[in-house]
């Protein structure tokens, strides 16, 4: 199995899919790649305009992608694709539609038997158990909370330490606390802005700048960096 979880798409200033970019080439590989992309977590944009958006960076990087709602058949456009990139935007509407298009039990066999994975932030939230650590409002109700399934932990992306000046709610680490405590077997990673994981068989290494901080019931949270065994994440 072969994943790039990413946890946001643009850093502030800097173009769409930028700073991940050759990251996401060396992941496909120098052979051109077509990759079959899932837009279903657009809301406030057309289907076509996201995957244009992503295709120009894409094809600098000597790859290329098609949206899955130019196919009649998704289901068998997956058992087709040479890869699978699921962009971010609303997790709720990104698994509200691959829900009602049958697309779980297929992309999930079709990556376990090999099919590169890339995702980003709500991308990435498809590839845990569930999406319930994602960020977003639920603007819309799926059937169920239950995604891609591929990894046994949890990934908070876009994760924050801040608490802003002047705001009286609770922090990112306090709503996550929230979720280990009523799902005490399951492992929150918190992970920050310009930062991924790549899994490769059964291996797992934190790529970027930044520490991932890692929540787990009864322990203090951790902070671990590059250089870290992150193996138990996938226990």
């Amino acid at each position: 199995m072969r994943l790039l979880l990413i946890s946001n798409s643009t850093n502030p200033g800097e173009p769409y899919l930028d700073y991940p970019k050759n990251n996401i080439r060396d992941f496909l590989g120098k052979k051109p790649v077509k990759a079959l992309f899932i837009p279903y977590a657009a809301v406030t944009f057309s289907y076509e305009t996201y995957e244009e958006k992503v295709n120009e960076r894409f094809r600098e990087i000597g790859h290329e992608v098609v949206s899955i709602h130019h196919y009649a058949d998704p289901v068998a456009a997956v058992r087709e694709a040479h890869a699978i990139v699921v962009g971010g935007g609303n997790t709720w509407k990104l698994l509200k539609t691959i829900r009602e298009n049958n697309l779980i039990d297929v992309v999930r066999e079709k990556v376990l038997s090999g099919t590169p994975y890339i995702g980003w932030s709500a991308g990435s939230n498809m590839a845990c158990p569930t999406i319930k650590t994602t960020n977003d409002m639920a603007v819309v109700e799926p059937d169920s909370f239950n995604s891609f399934n591929l990894i046994p932990f949890q990934i908070n992306p876009h994760y924050l330490d801040a608490n802003p000046a002047g705001h009286a709610g609770e922090t990112r680490e306090q709503r996550i606390e929230e979720f280990i405590e009523v799902n005490p077997g399951i492992i929150v990673a918190g992970l920050r802005e310009g930062c991924m994981f790549l899994l490769e068989k059964k291996t797992i290494k934190l790529i970027g700048k930044r520490k991932v901080r890692v929540f787990k019931k009864g322990q203090l949270p951790a902070e671990l960096g590059t250089e870290d065994d992150l193996s138990f994440l996938l226990q």
